[in-house]
């Protein structure tokens, strides 16, 4: 199985390197206010790439800080809660 999965890490490796090579030939990026920025193809597509990752990485981020602050709070309520309205079995919950 882990030669397999050498073989397809070669392969995909194999295939980026040819998409680099066709893809390398100079391309203008045009900015605001007439800049502009000129660079192979691949590495417009890299950055761009890069871009998207650090944006959803961020994104997900956020959301696991949200979640982590929401379960931090509802342990801290459960331990503040008496002992005697703490639930030990959760179908009594919905029986009762």
């Amino acid at each position: 199985m882990r030669y397999l999965l050498r073989i397809i890490e070669l392969a995909l490796l194999l295939l980026l390197i040819a998409v680099t090579v066709q893809n390398s030939h100079s391309v203008d990026f045009k900015l605001f206010f007439g800049h502009v920025w000129s660079a192979p193809l691949i590495v417009f597509l890299l950055v761009f790439f890069a871009v998207g990752v650090a944006v959803g990485l961020l994104a997900t981020f956020s959301y696991y800080l949200r979640m982590r602050r929401e379960l931090s709070q509802l342990k801290k309520e459960l331990r503040n809660r008496p002992q005697s309205q703490t639930i030990v079995d959760p179908s009594d919950a919905i029986a009762g």
